[in-house]
């Protein structure tokens, strides 16, 4: 805004004021007279706390700002006062009474609301005609745009009225003359009229970390593969690439940075296309540790022994069996046959110890005889 103004010490003044609950001037009247230190001033100022005192603010503006000692020149110079009134919110105080008693003192007001402003608080404090004085955008980004209608105020021929110029969209009036812009994302053709949309995701046009998606005017936040978009939709973070849903393993992904390689369950192994499983032979040769016998059991195994031998604690190596009897322990429970013979070998050989007992008596007894012979 303070572009489109002839500023200087005796042609056109500026004063900033700031205001929420309180209201505090940031630099009056008679401080700048040039573009460069106003403009450096204002990327200073910083908004102050919550609220909206507009009438205090417009109270403030007549009682300390438009006064000789701040830098008003006198009366009789017949110089315009003009107040730009910029709020994103509905006044808290009574705006009406002030804004009418700023106006009978020759104080032009206009309105600028923005985002959630309350329309009717605008109308209440601008001055007339409402249409020329009353004025909306969407952000603050967007304010800029109307710096024509504010320059008027300043100028004997509205040279930006319909009809009078030849711009595609934008026109500002200009010390008599004028000169065309354009909307945000858009850039002013060669023709210095028209109005074409620019490469918004140009280099230093953007703000996206990864990828920009140009978008008539506007643009886009992408991300590269591997990445998602965060919530401001700008920066990017790196995805789980093996959440449900985002890979082909059949059993178990394994997370490489970006990418992902799939592998097996125990007892399992990767087919030739890298995702699918097979049921492992668990005991083929090199595949278990098992000193004798290896037994399949459903993906895993265990260890057995060969006749004659015991399984060590290890549950792998194998120890030959003690045996204390003609017959072992072992292998009579395992076999109802083998103990049926035990006890019979058993039997047979005490019916031939007790005939051996029968032998050695009837032995002795004959030697007996002969000695009496």
């Amino acid at each position: 805004m303070i572009d489109t103004l002839d500023v200087g010490e005796r042609t056109t003044r500026v004063a900033v004021m700031n205001y929420a609950s309180t209201v505090k001037v940031e630099f009056p009247l008679r401080t700048y007279f040039d573009k460069a230190s106003m403009k450096e001033a204002i990327s200073h100022i910083e908004p102050l706390s919550a609220g909206t005192m507009t009438g205090l603010a417009i109270q403030t503006a007549v009682d300390e700002v438009f006064t000789e000692e701040m830098g008003t020149r006198p009366a009789t110079f017949n110089i315009p006062k003009v107040v730009i009134v910029v709020t994103d919110g509905r006044p808290q105080d009574q705006v009406q009474d002030v804004a009418a008693s700023a106006r009978t003192a020759g104080i032009e007001i206009y309105a600028v609301g923005v985002d959630r402003a309350d329309m009717q608080s605008l109308r209440i404090m601008a001055s007339e005609p409402l249409d020329e004085h009353v004025f909306y955008v969407e952000t603050y980004g967007v304010i800029e745009k109307l710096t024509s209608k504010f320059r008027e105020t300043f100028c004997a021929v509205d040279m930006c009225a319909p009809g009078r110029h030849e711009c595609d969209q934008i026109c500002v009036s200009n010390n008599g003359s004028y000169v065309c812009d354009c909307y945000e994302g858009y850039t002013l053709n060669p023709d210095k009229k028209t109005c074409s949309a620019m490469d918004m995701c140009a280099p230093g046009r953007h703000d996206c970390a990864q990828v920009c998606l140009s978008n008539d005017g506007s643009y886009s936040c992408d991300c590269y593969e591997g990445y998602t978009l965060n919530p401001d939709k700008k920066t990017c973070s790196a995805v789980d690439v093996c959440a449900p849903g985002r890979h082909d393993c059949e059993q178990v992904c394994v997370r490489d940075d970006l990418f992902y390689t799939c592998d097996c369950y125990q007892g399992y192994t990767l087919n030739p296309d890298k995702k699918t499983c097979s049921r492992t032979e668990v005991c083929a040769p090199g595949t278990h540790d098992c000193e004798q016998v290896c037994v399949s059991n459903g993906g895993s195994y265990t260890c057995d022994c060969y006749e004659g031998f015991t399984l060590n604690p290890d549950e792998k190596t194998c120890s030959r069996a003690i045996t204390s009897s003609l017959v072992t322990t072992e292998e009579s429970c395992k076999c109802e046959a083998i103990a049926a013979l035990q006890d019979s070998v058993t039997s047979r050989l005490e019916a031939l110890s007790t005939k051996l007992d029968e032998v050695s008596e009837k032995l002795q007894a004959y030697q007996g005889r002969q000695q009496v012979v």
